[in-house]
């Protein structure tokens, strides 16, 4: 396969946010449940040191989307409610699969991008609470920080969103396997699609595979 024929979807830094803040989550997921299972083992470190490095790069990713990227492809607005609502139900009179031609971003992976990023950002916030109250080398521990209401909210909201976190991840994974999604799968692996993919998936009128007009 030519250069040519390749456009560029995911540049080398996505990429790399993406598979690290994945790491992040899965080790602060494996260190919360596998204690909880009845798996011993020194937890409490490793689970803060992934958060705290799960926030920085949400910080980074933001910073980055504000100054670089542009916002618009993950904006979901009345005409794509109202194409994704017209595919819906010409799938179900008709029975059978409408293409969904979308821009970068499908509605869908839109709408899952603003879970994750609240799912993520109440885990953070609540997490950052919670470490006042355990020794690091940021500070000595303070249980008296919150209030026992507080810290009952606090602990509630965190293990919501490690509930959440779980069931978000094995929608993604479930939707990277499946075989129309592989080529986006690879994408996030690779860097890019085919120029057959993008006119067959994508409306090139909302996003042509040229990312030279990024700010």
């Amino acid at each position: 396969m030519t250069e040519s024929t390749r456009v560029v979807r995911h540049r080398l830094l996505d990429r790399l946010y993406h598979w690290l803040m994945a790491a992040a989550m899965l080790t602060l997921l494996f260190t919360s449940f596998l204690p909880i299972l009845g798996v011993k083992f020194a937890w409490v470190d490793i689970h803060w040191i992934a958060g705290v490095i799960l926030i920085v790069l949400v910080f980074f990713h933001i910073l980055r989307a504000v100054i670089l990227l542009r916002l618009r492809d993950m904006w979901v607005g009345p005409r794509e409610f109202i194409a994704a609502a017209a595919a819906t139900t010409r799938e179900v009179a008709g029975g059978e699969r409408v293409n969904r031609r979308q821009g970068k971003y499908s509605v869908g992976q839109v709408l899952y991008h603003h879970g994750v990023a609240l799912v993520v950002i109440t885990a953070s916030v609540t997490g950052v609470m919670m470490m006042v109250g355990v020794d690091s080398p940021f500070w000595e521990r303070n249980p008296l920080f919150m209030s026992e209401k507080t810290r009952g909210l606090v602990f509630v909201l965190h293990g919501l969103a490690g509930l959440a976190s779980v069931s978000m991840i094995m929608v993604h994974v479930y939707f990277a396997v499946r075989p129309e999604k592989r080529y986006l799968t690879r994408s996030m692996l690779k860097g890019w699609i085919t120029r057959g993919e993008l006119e067959a998936h994508h409306d090139t009128s909302r996003w042509s595979g040229d990312n030279s007009d990024q700010r």
